[in-house]
């Protein structure tokens, strides 16, 4: 889950003095990391000037929050060796999201001669803090991505609304990247369900009982060490009960799924780049990489190539299914060096009638 927390302070001593210890010797280096611009992590004066504003502007800045779904936090506790890979994999997801985000959602809007247009902009420095656990001491794989709400060079703030627009199909690009990079990195294999659940091949949907994730309370916070939370994780599994494994759908790994892809459009009548993205992100069943998934959908719909913002360019539901193209070749691979094969199939098909 991506979501975006507006910073109204520029108090950041609550992800600065928080070591994630939870996760020490499985994540590279500290919990801190800077994706973008230098400074001492550790201090809270440099990470602060992460918090770029203007003087008119009530908003200092945004809390990205970038959760893995459920049974991916579990298997950094299940699974020592995989662990560090799944946290990695993780860590490459957040860039991946982020790059997307400031690829399309960071806009700031000029007006000239009394028309309103947007241009693309850049957060000049980006922090990032990564956690192993939630309140409830349940595993919790989660970054906090700190960002300004003025990008660099920019006179004003970002256009939120456009952030906001953007946040579902970030998800949708951190969930399928998170996917992909786990199946390469690791023997497990993470898959997503037509109705929209996280799975992964051999978990066990006994360990979702324990640790689900979601509580009425809000719960105190605690600072846990790696033995303690490990410890506390061993005492929680002499309750786990299996209830099963959740089969993974019979279909081949580098097609996307169609059916799940046209019914990410129902009930719309028009469809941006960014609807597209998520939907095409989602339908990769097992994920896909972030390149493969932005030159895939920049080679199937051309049109929408300069979509950003709010103010997108639009296809119609119909153009966006391809419905045609689909019954007459098959699903769509989701290598973009295949997709071209298959497109120029299509075309060559088309053209013969």
């Amino acid at each position: 889950m991506l979501r975006a927390i507006i910073r109204r302070s520029d108090a950041v001593d609550y992800l600065v003095d928080d070591e994630a210890l939870e996760l020490e010797g499985v994540r590279d280096a500290g919990a801190a990391r800077w994706l973008r611009g230098v400074g001492n992590q550790h201090d809270a004066r440099d990470v602060k000037r992460v918090l770029t504003t203007t003087d008119r502007a009530t908003i200092c800045g945004y809390d990205l929050i970038v959760a893995a779904p459920r049974p991916i936090s579990i298997l950094v506790a299940v699974d020592d060796v995989a662990a560090p890979h799944v946290v990695r994999a993780h860590q490459h997801a957040v860039a991946a999201a982020l790059a997307y985000l400031e690829g399309r959602a960071v806009v700031v809007r000029l007006r000239r001669g009394g028309n309103d247009s947007e241009q693309s902009a850049q957060w000049g420095r980006v922090v990032a803090f990564t956690h192993g656990v939630n309140r409830h001491a349940e595993p919790h794989l989660h970054d906090h991505v700190l960002v300004g709400s003025r990008p660099h060079g920019a006179t004003t703030v970002l256009d939120s609304r456009a952030l906001f627009a953007h946040l579902h199909t970030g998800d949708a690009v951190y969930r399928t990247v998170l996917r992909h990079q786990i199946a390469a990195t690791t023997s497990w294999r993470p898959w997503r369900s037509f109705s929209g659940v996280e799975h992964v091949t051999g978990l066990d949907e006994g360990y979702r009982k324990i640790w689900p994730g979601h509580r009425d309370e809000r719960g105190e916070k605690f600072s846990w060490t790696r033995d303690a939370i490990t410890e506390q994780w061993s005492r929680d599994l002499t309750n786990f009960e299996p209830s099963g494994v959740i089969d993974e759908p019979t279909r081949d790994r580098a097609l996307l799924d169609e059916h799940a892809f046209g019914a990410a459009f129902e009930g719309r009548w028009d469809v941006g780049r960014r609807h597209v993205i998520a939907a095409w992100a989602d339908a990769a069943v097992f994920g896909t990489s972030l390149r493969d998934l932005d030159r895939s959908v920049d080679l199937l719909y051309p049109e929408l190539l300069e979509g950003q913002g709010v103010r997108e360019l639009l296809v119609s539901t119909s153009r966006a299914r391809m419905v045609g193209a689909v019954r007459t070749r098959g699903p769509r691979p989701l290598a973009d060096h295949q997709l071209s094969q298959w497109l120029s199939s299509s075309r060559e098909r088309s053209r013969s009638r």
